[in-house]
């Protein structure tokens, strides 16, 4: 009789204290997950100013962040494209036909410097978003198709890569890249009012609720009416118009249309994207982790460079091991969270 007493009693105090530590380990989770890229960021720049005499200087983080805001602009498309479940590798192949293609138009104008990669760019987004959205073929082969795609038709501009166009420096399109405002990069002040926005576009808005559902369950967000098939044609036009204009800024800050830079930024851009706290997928992502996730593999970058002694392939050998933990920890954290 006595055993029969005290079980309940006992229950009821241990039951809410097992859920209580489940709801707090899952808020730990969910913080490391969300902010874990940044607290690294922060960690990494603190000890690279310790270390290094040159790295806090106002040139050196000037450089670091004008370097990073053309990633930064690519990023931003990808996530908009992860979140929704998906995979845009033909951005890096965009982003150099962008700069092409804004070189070659700033002999006619500010304009056309910037109409003209910005509608190519968006057309060959458009085709990836239609092509996954309305056949049904996976994000990986289309999107690799119109890598290829993009580079030749980058080459052919270029006749193989012989011609490089380049850019008055004295004109207003130059300033875009080159000048500043305030002390700091024309580059860096475009790319924060972008992902200003894209944080009111993704978080705020109906389209923003449709990108997260999709990217959550597809088939689900049919049944509640969300329009799948728009949803993904406007996700990848807006990362291939994003892969154009920085293309197009980074034309103008080098003064030429390079066409040996960028090759491999999808991967950067992926990289940076999951670092930053979004899940490849789908259904979950942030904008603001993206941006943090560029300026961490800079810094991990800058920090390489002011060793010296490394040399600067070791950048991607520690940006990919850096790439596999940080996937490691989100599917262990995502894990945790399920089990919480």
């Amino acid at each position: 009789m006595t055993s029969t007493k005290e079980h309940p009693t006992t229950a009821g105090r241990t039951a809410p204290a097992s859920g209580d530590t489940g709801r707090r380990g899952d808020r730990l989770a969910a913080l490391a997950q969300r902010h874990g890229a940044l607290v690294a960021l922060v960690v990494l720049a603190a000890v690279a100013s310790l270390s290094f005499d040159s790295f806090a200087t106002g040139d050196n983080l000037g450089n670091i962040a004008v370097s990073s805001s053309f990633l930064a602009t690519v990023a931003l498309g990808m996530t908009f494209v992860i979140v929704s479940g998906g995979i845009d590798l033909s951005v890096g192949s965009v982003f150099v036909l962008g700069g092409v293609l804004a070189a070659w138009g700033s002999q006619y104008g500010t304009v056309v410097a910037l109409l003209l990669p910005l509608v190519v760019c968006a057309a060959i987004g458009l085709v990836n978003g239609l092509l996954v959205a309305r056949t049904g073929l996976a994000p990986f082969i289309v999107t690799l198709a119109s890598m290829l795609a993009a580079r030749g038709l980058m080459l052919a501009i270029t006749d193989e890569g012989a011609d490089t166009f380049l850019v008055d420096p004295d004109s207003v399109f130059a300033s875009l890249g080159q000048g500043k405002l305030l002390g700091i990069g024309t580059p860096v002040w475009i790319t924060a009012v972008l992902f200003l926005g894209g944080a009111v576009l993704l978080r705020s808005t109906w389209f923003g609720q449709r990108v997260y559902a999709v990217g959550g369950n597809e088939q689900a967000a049919a049944l509640m009416g969300a329009p799948v098939a728009r949803t993904k044609i406007s996700v990848y036009t807006l990362s291939g118009l994003l892969a154009g204009l920085a293309g197009a800024l980074n034309a103008a800050y080098l003064a030429s249309g390079v066409t040996i830079l960028g090759y491999g930024m999808e991967l950067d851009a992926i990289a940076a994207v999951v670092i930053g706290g979004t899940l490849l997928t789908g259904g979950l992502g942030y904008v603001s982790g993206s941006l943090v996730g560029v300026l961490l593999l800079k810094v991990i970058q800058n920090v390489i460079n002011q060793i010296g002694s490394l040399d600067s392939a070791y950048q991607q050998v520690v940006s990919g091991a850096f790439l596999v933990l940080v996937v490691v920890a989100q599917t262990w954290l995502a894990r945790r969270r399920r089990v919480g």
